[in-house]
């Protein structure tokens, strides 16, 4: 019997996470976002008071506090003064300011409209496997879409998305303007970080004849990879912009 609850204390040891040099605040950051992972939080939902939350964790309040700062810091997390802090919800106005980063030359930044063009499931190619992290045997699912700014075109952009992480997608009769908010409300998943890369293209004729200018124009290729809260690549997105009246904006700290 001593053998095999040594055997097993062993086990134990060698699946646990190494403790490593995390700040504890840190480390309970770290717990309340797989309550986000997990779905035990949801978007919208009011969470626990710092008190009760330290209660659960075993932790001072303060540390709680700096955990939640941290989350609200990323746009996690909403902090409602006298009404508590929520999780969350990827509204229009908090994707424009995280996301979507061009802007117009003159007058303040608004979130532009949108139209599709076409959407399906298809085999993926070798960029979106690299990106999305998908085998030979998985499929991916396709939208292109034309993006207006007061009624003019202002981009033309392809989302590709793993089929697999989005079952039924092909029921969907509407595609909404806010995709990131439809992933996060159909199907659970919150994009929570996003990497890209800008690069200068020539505009082909296809892209010419939907953004109504010439073969040839000069466009800004923005090429990005979205993640999810456990850093998973979520989605790939090649957007062409026309920037005669707009700029890509980012503020560096």
């Amino acid at each position: 019997m001593e053998e095999k609850k040594q055997a097993a204390d062993a086990a134990d040891t060698d699946n646990r996470e190494p403790i490593g040099f995390k700040p504890l605040y840190a480390q309970v950051r770290d717990r309340l976002m797989r309550r986000l992972v997990d779905g035990d939080w949801s978007p919208g939902m009011l969470l626990p008071s710092e008190m009760e939350l330290a209660r659960q964790l075993n932790v001072s309040q303060g540390t709680v506090r700096k955990a939640l700062d941290s989350m609200t810091a990323d746009n996690l997390l909403l902090r409602r003064q006298g009404r508590g802090t929520y999780v969350a919800e990827p509204e229009e106005s908090r994707i424009m300011f995280q996301f979507f980063r061009l802007a117009p030359d003159e007058g303040s930044a608004s979130f532009p409209d949108s139209k599709v063009l076409s959407t399906g499931t298809a085999n993926p190619t070798k960029t979106e496997k690299e990106a999305l992290g998908l085998k030979d045997t998985d499929e991916v699912i396709r939208i292109e879409r034309i993006r207006s700014l007061s009624g003019q075109p202002l981009l033309i952009e392809t989302i590709t998305l793993p089929a697999s992480r989005f079952p039924g997608f092909d029921d969907l009769t509407i595609i909404p303007n806010n995709v990131y908010r439809l992933y996060s409300d159909r199907w659970g998943i919150t994009i929570g970080s996003a990497e890209e890369r800008l690069k200068a293209i020539s505009a082909s004729a296809r892209d010419a004849s939907k953004l109504g200018c010439d073969t040839g124009e000069p466009l800004l290729l923005i090429s990005r990879l979205a993640r999810d809260l456990e850093n998973r690549p979520v989605e790939l997105r090649w957007s062409r912009c026309i920037t005669r009246d707009i700029h890509y904006a980012v503020n560096l700290r």
